[in-house]
């Protein structure tokens, strides 16, 4: 009896001190990349100021053919909005909203997860000669949840392959148009 005492105060033990580790943690996530892509930015530009046109080249869209898209707002710019819905876990489903523009040079959207959270999203511009570095970014809130801070710290690695992948079919997209 006192060895599963012994075990149980151990685990109690373990989880307290996990949950508190947990608030040292970041409570932010943050994943970024860039690319270079041999295009002025006002030809970039158009393809990350669209929900529509980030269709033709995401990372996500081709693990779930099926994925169901509706649009909503206009066509472009400020209030732009996709709504997506998948079975596939890597996909799943919610919402992007572009919420700031500044042609050829940047454009926030806000994203939201349902259940999973919400995010901010980032493309930056930066003209470099005749070529121009797109840095794509995402920053999450990760609240005082101690198993969301915890995930927290595996966010790049969950993330940052699929911008890796995007900016690259954004990079094949506009390169082969030009």
């Amino acid at each position: 009896m006192r060895f599963i005492k012994r075990i149980l105060v151990t685990l109690i033990v373990l989880v307290l001190a996990l949950v508190g580790i947990s608030y040292l943690l970041p409570g932010q996530a943050e994943v970024s990349r860039s690319i270079t892509i041999d295009a002025p930015p006002n030809v970039i530009f158009p393809f990350v100021n669209s929900m529509q046109e980030t269709e033709k080249w995401s990372p996500w869209l081709s693990r779930d053919p099926n994925t169901q898209l509706s649009y909503s707002g206009p066509e472009a710019g400020v209030g732009n909005t996709l709504n997506w819905s998948s079975d596939h876990p890597q996909v799943g489903t919610g919402s992007q909203e572009i919420t700031a523009s500044t042609p050829d040079q940047a454009v926030r959207t806000a994203l939201d997860f349902g259940p999973m959270g919400t995010a901010q999203a980032s493309f930056e511009l930066q003209p470099e000669g005749d070529q121009t570095q797109v840095t794509w970014g995402f920053v999450s809130d990760l609240g005082l949840n101690p198993m969301s801070r915890w995930m927290g710290l595996m966010m790049d690695n969950w993330v940052g392959g699929d911008y890796e992948r995007g900016l690259t079919n954004l990079k094949a997209l506009v390169e082969t148009q030009g």
